[in-house]
């Protein structure tokens, strides 16, 4: 590593939780000198920050380290390091393995970064899960500059039989509510239209706080931040107050949107899966949710195959899908992870029963969305505009209150002219399964739509359950 201004690539793989700790690693560094390339083979240092929650993580994980470790021989990489959930879980094996990799960094010891950068700790730095950022940490936004991920805890104390989180992250660690909303402000100060809360559990917020200060308080302090939306992501069903559902139909600045992992809805896999509620509950949840939250776009994931899954268990979850009618489902196989308790629950299902499930409850949520889409049609929706479209240039593309970023479809814009960071009046003219097109209110020249509209629902690089 060259002692002025060395260069550095950073690949940050997994969920927006991850993505915000590669933030703070990333200014951290920048404040250090660091100057960052678009490229691998320009870079010196190269930081893998890597996600294990499920197998196709891990796979894709590893894969990214060996790629990126042939650069030592191609590039101008001198140092290689990896960082986050995979390193938490296997630093033993990884560090035995993988002798190309300089450095091992565990999911506490990313503020520490340019020290140990500097050769100034061990090779593997992979302290016990406690840490969490705050408003004073340095980071950079690495998403478009009117869109941010505020990250409100870190951890869970939630015992979900699937979930290996609590062994990589440690328990809940919430921020106060003035540290949040001082870090909501500045990035708002910086061009943020949007913010996304995450955390481990966003409806446990505050519990390990002094005074226990919930969600909806924390809502409310935020309402004074001028941001057009604040979206909540990866709600725990289990603890849903009356006055955080007040505070979703109710609050300006609070998108109509909600992330609420479910998971399943057959009583015998919710208790083998330690979720803590049954079914009776999570209806009259989704229901009171629809009934008091007006125009709500309801988020939700679910896991097929668990183990000891029946054909009439699973047909009960096809079944509640059709009835509670979700706007955006995510669908994910189990993944049998060691460390975890259903790691050793009988009754493992074969992976083609598992794919099998997977397809066809995507199928009843393809026909579900495609239904919601067209009801858009002929409405005029606000939509924060993006850019060009990748699809084609001319185009412009973005999102409405109902898609959040990364996850969910895209709104196409084929008439009239936008700054990207604007958000504008669109005339929705036609729908595909997630996405739609129109064009902006008043303006002239419409232009054809090139191709047909996505099949296929936009994901993340990897789709990573959250519970």
């Amino acid at each position: 590593m060259t002692a002025a201004a060395p260069t550095l690539y950073l690949l940050s793989l997994g969920c927006p939780k991850n993505r915000v700790d590669s933030e703070v690693m990333l200014g951290s560094l920048l404040e250090e000198g660091y100057r960052l390339v678009e490229e691998p083979k320009d870079a010196e240092v190269i930081l893998i920050n890597s996600c294990a929650f499920i197998g196709e993580a891990k796979q894709e994980s590893i894969d990214a380290i060996l790629e990126h470790a042939q650069l030592k021989e191609t590039g101008r990489c001198k140092a290689l390091v990896v960082a986050g959930c995979l390193t938490q879980r296997y630093a033993d094996v990884l560090s035995a393995e993988m002798p190309e990799v300089d450095y091992f960094v565990g999911t506490s010891a990313y503020p520490r970064i340019a020290s140990i950068l500097k050769g100034e700790r061990d090779r593997a730095v992979i302290p016990d899960p406690d840490y969490i950022a705050d408003a004073k940490t340095p980071r950079r936004n690495s998403m478009p500059r009117w869109t941010a991920y505020v990250k409100i805890s870190e951890g869970c104390d939630n015992k979900c039989a699937f979930c290996i989180i609590p062994k990589l992250r440690g328990l809940q660690r919430s921020r106060p509510i003035a540290d949040i909303v001082e870090e909501a402000q500045r990035l708002v100060a910086e061009g943020a239209v949007e913010l996304n809360l995450v955390a481990q559990d966003l409806t446990a917020y505050g519990h390990d706080l002094p005074g226990r200060p919930r969600l909806h308080e924390l809502l409310r302090a935020l309402g004074e931040v001028p941001a057009r939306w604040i979206r909540l992501h990866y709600a725990y069903p289990r603890d849903f107050p009356d006055e955080l559902i007040d505070a979703l139909a109710r609050q300006p600045n609070l998108a109509r949107y909600l992330d609420m992992p479910l998971q399943h809805i057959s009583d015998p896999v919710l208790r083998r899966m330690k979720r803590g509620r049954d079914s009776a509950w999570v209806r009259r949840l989704v229901r009171k949710l629809r009934e008091r939250v007006p125009r709500l776009t309801f988020r939700t994931s679910f896991i097929v195959g668990f183990p000891g899954e029946t054909d009439s268990q699973f047909q009960e979850l096809c079944d509640f899908v059709e009835e509670m009618r979700f706007e955006r489902v995510g669908v994910f196989q189990f993944s049998r992870e060691e460390g975890t308790e259903s790691y050793h629950l009988d009754g493992q299902l074969p992976q083609r029963t598992k794919a099998m499930r997977q397809k066809k409850l995507l199928g009843i949520q393809r026909r579900i969305s495609r239904a919601h889409q067209e009801k858009l049609v002929g409405k005029t929706l606000e939509v924060l505009v993006e850019g060009v479209s990748e699809e084609t240039e001319l185009l412009l593309e973005g999102r409405w209150m109902g898609q959040a970023p990364e996850i969910d479809g895209k709104v196409y814009v084929n008439r009239g002219q936008a700054k990207a960071g604007e958000i504008v009046p669109v005339e929705i003219e036609q729908a595909g399964d997630y996405d739609l097109v129109g064009g902006i209110s008043g303006a002239e020249a419409s232009v054809s739509l090139v191709g047909p509209l996505r099949e296929q629902m936009p994901r993340p690089r990897f789709p990573i359950l959250s519970h």
